[in-house]
């Protein structure tokens, strides 16, 4: 009797091990996972997640596969509107969010991001501005809609930073030169630009003065005036994209100089100027296309907050789609 409760206390002392065993190579396993393995997991993580793994992992979450692009079109600052500039009041709480994780976005990121996405009510400082171009200087793409905070000094600062910069969607601005001017001196490649807001002759202007090797432009959405869509159209030669699908044109009529009349098709000047580029892209279905009916009751600078969440990230230009 007492032989047989030694040999079942040993097996249970063998099994207990083999357990302990067992769970230690679990463990190991999973401390051990490939790097390649893991870099795949974490490619679908948001940066809110990658934040929180454990400091075993985080060597892996600084692989440059995974900061290429940083998009932070879901998140949103807590404001409120005010009557004066910059026309918003961002709540102190929502802005420190903001910066942590620029930081901490930034340190993992090790300067390989290429591309930046912020949502359009997502309103940057001029100190967040610069804090991520300095820590970012590679950058490639910028998608930034909102600039109700961002001072001239603030994105002239950026602009020199990144050097490489190739790509910019931003919002319909009232004094376009010192930007574009900034651009033409410190951006060598830069060849792609979206307008999200009213496109009128002065900006055309700028752009042919100061840009003119542009490549691809869109202005989908928006209020266009005639005479600078016929100005872009004579004016960049190199030129080979220009979207204005679900835009209308707006000219000024002749007997009422002040009336601004709303013109819902393309008339064979226009057309004939356009033939000369690679793609042109239009839509102005008013009756039919949805898109086309909310740019027109929005007045050409759409309120993309009242429609579906990702709607304003489309554009029919692949390269410009997010």
């Amino acid at each position: 009797m007492i032989a047989s409760t030694c040999c079942l206390g040993n097996h249970n002392q063998e099994k207990k091990k083999m357990e302990e065993e067992y769970e230690s190579r679990r463990l190991r396993k999973w401390e051990e996972l490939d790097a390649d393995i893991l870099v795949k997991i974490f490619h679908k993580f948001t940066v809110f997640e990658l934040a929180r793994v454990c400091s075993v992992w985080r060597t892996v979450c600084c692989d440059p596969i995974l900061w290429k692009t940083l998009d932070l079109s879901h998140m949103r600052s807590s404001f409120i509107k005010i009557p004066l500039g910059p026309y918003v009041y961002v709540e102190r709480r929502s802005d420190e969010s903001l910066t942590r994780i620029l930081k901490l976005s930034m340190n993992l990121s090790g300067g390989n991001t290429r591309t930046l996405v912020f949502h359009f009510n997502l309103f940057l400082s001029d100190d967040q501005l610069t804090y991520t171009a300095e820590r970012c200087p590679g950058l490639r793409r910028l998608v930034l809609p909102a600039w109700n905070r961002i001072k001239k000094t603030g994105i002239c600062k950026a602009i020199r930073i990144w050097k490489d910069l190739e790509s910019l969607t931003m919002p319909s601005i009232a004094n376009p030169p010192y930007l574009f001017t900034e651009i033409a001196n410190n951006c060598s490649n830069f060849k792609e630009l979206k307008i999200m807001g009213p496109f009128e002759i002065f900006f055309a202007d700028t752009l042919i003065t100061c840009l003119p090797n542009l490549k691809t432009l869109s202005l989908r959405c928006s209020a266009i005036k005639r005479e600078a869509l016929i100005k872009i159209l004579d004016g960049l030669k190199d030129l080979e994209v220009l979207n204005i699908s679900h835009s209308y044109l707006v000219e000024l009529s002749g007997w009422q100089p002040r009336k601004k009349v709303i013109v819902r098709e393309l008339d064979e000047r226009i057309l004939e100027k356009a033939s000369r580029l690679k793609r042109f892209l239009t839509c102005m279905e008013h009756d039919t296309c949805v898109m086309c009916q909310r740019t027109e009751n929005d007045e050409g600078i759409v309120r993309w907050y009242k429609y579906d969440e990702d709607d304003w990230k489309v554009d029919e230009v692949s390269s410009l789609h997010l």
